[in-house]
């Protein structure tokens, strides 16, 4: 598997995209559907990265900077004929690595309370992430939960 910088035009990024809006859509009401579509990814402040494993693409995660200090993970996401593969797991260290190098303090992130979300929720917790209060802009929602790892 290797994972690189995306520039969001490829078709299967923008299928991978479609299916994960989705899926937040199918799971949360609107109000609670945090996922950011193509035109609000490609936004000056957020890195986004697409794992690919023999040319297949098999994930994708971004970086959004809140401020010098302080990022958030969005966009994660593994196709469902991938999962169980390690993407996540690599996309998830990529992330964390490159924001230690940008020298951040804490990386933040927003998720479902779903049991849907579960995967997610676990991924994150194994790396050391831990539940938090509403970050940035987000308010208290009983569809969300909010997870920081200190760096």
């Amino acid at each position: 598997m290797n994972i690189r910088l995306d520039d969001l035009s490829g078709p299967e990024i923008r299928a991978l995209l479609e299916e994960h809006l989705a899926q937040m859509h199918a799971e949360s009401p609107p109000e609670s559907v945090h996922a950011l579509d193509l035109d609000r990814l490609r936004q000056p402040e957020i890195s986004f990265w697409a794992a690919w494993d023999d040319g297949q693409l098999v994930g994708c995660g971004a970086l959004k900077m809140l401020d010098a200090t302080h990022g958030e993970i969005k966009s994660m996401r593994t196709p469902t004929a991938a999962r169980r593969r390690g993407a996540g797991r690599l996309m998830l260290a990529h992330i964390i690595a490159t924001a230690r190098g940008r020298g951040m303090a804490r990386l933040s992130l927003e998720t479902g309370t779903q049991d849907a979300f579960l995967p997610a929720r676990t991924l994150y917790a194994s790396f050391g992430f831990k539940e938090t209060g509403p970050f940035a802009d987000y308010q208290l929602d009983p569809y969300s939960a909010f997870m920081t790892l200190e760096l």
